[in-house]
């Protein structure tokens, strides 16, 4: 459920400086843990396209040129060019996930794809990708107290989706970044708010709080929180320690009453067979039988006889029988 805090950690591999993916990742950066970039989606076709289309545009204007001229001069190679790029910049390649924003005139005007779709050169122009995938982003909260005044550094992971590309665009700077940073504050908030064994006991309740404040944050962006899950939790060793001593203590304590509640029923099931035995000599008899048979079974070496039932064999016994 928790781990001992590495005082070793290695330190982060992004090198950025000011705010970035590594600052609010908790620990080593997720993206030490992502996949190989071979094993992810790949944009190569849709840009290959986009190149495709521009050579084939330079190719066109370059042989219309010379159609028209005979030759093809250095003004004939400016004007592919031009028409070349301008063409580059007019047509463009969705993957079936993507959305792109596109802005008229700094106006938000439409969303653009998937597939291929084209842009008004000057007039139009791609603002933003959304990928509208599941996003998956890591983030944590370090040396954090809870109500108890405990430092827990604990990591969670959150996933969200961009269902409102337009309002992602317009209605925030950087939304993965944004969100990553509402995330790692919605999870101090509700570490500060709980004792640190309710932060260690009750992850699915810490789950639900921090998913409900975070939901109440980017809906606004066009933003969906699908799950929010706690990680790891990492508490100082000596306070792991005393809770691990306070554990045993907890577990000596329910076992020795779970013997108590066992001696009591034990002893109420003995004083009420005496009550049977007191009153039935019959069934006393026999229960002597029985202990004498059980004494046979298991060692058939010896015998073990009940005193009260050899007083029968004694002369006191017989007298008295007599």
């Amino acid at each position: 459920m928790f781990n001992r805090r590495d005082d070793k950690a290695p330190a982060p591999v992004d090198g950025r400086a000011g705010y970035g993916r590594a600052d609010v990742e908790f620990g080593v950066p997720a993206d030490s843990y992502r996949s190989d970039r071979d094993k992810r989606s790949s944009r190569l076709g849709a840009v290959a396209l986009q190149v495709v289309f521009a050579l084939v545009l330079f190719a066109v204007v370059l042989g219309a040129w010379w159609f028209a001229f005979d030759e093809v001069t250095l003004a004939g190679l400016v004007v592919a060019v031009a028409v070349a790029l301008l063409g580059l910049s007019s047509i463009h390649v969705a993957l079936d996930w993507e959305r792109y924003v596109v802005l008229r005139g700094g106006r938000y005007h439409r969303l653009g794809g998937p597939g291929v779709f084209f842009t008004i050169p000057l007039i139009e122009y791609c603002t933003l990708r959304v990928d509208q995938r599941t996003q998956v982003t890591a983030f944590g909260a370090e040396e954090t107290l809870t109500a108890d005044v405990v430092p827990l550094d604990v990591d969670a992971v959150l996933y969200w989706v961009i269902w409102d590309p337009e309002k992602a665009c317009t209605e925030v700077e950087d939304c993965c970044f944004a969100v990553a940073l509402t995330a790692q504050t919605a999870l101090r908030d509700a570490i500060g708010r709980a004792n640190a064994s309710d932060v260690i006991m009750r992850r699915d309740q810490l789950d639900s709080e921090i998913r409900a404040a975070i939901e109440g944050r980017v809906a606004d962006w066009g933003i969906t929180v699908l799950d929010v899950e706690v990680r790891n939790i990492l508490i100082p060793r000596a306070l792991q320690d005393v809770m691990s001593r306070e554990a045993q203590a907890e577990r000596l304590k329910s076992a020795r009453m779970t013997l108590l509640e066992s001696e009591r029923t034990l002893a109420e099931l003995l004083h009420e067979a005496a009550d049977v035995y007191r009153e039935d000599p019959i069934a006393y008899d026999l229960r002597k039988m029985h202990l004498v048979h059980e004494g046979m079974t298991e060692d058939a070496s010896s015998l073990v006889v009940p005193s009260a039932y050899t007083e029968g064999f004694s002369d006191k016994g017989r007298g008295a029988a007599e």
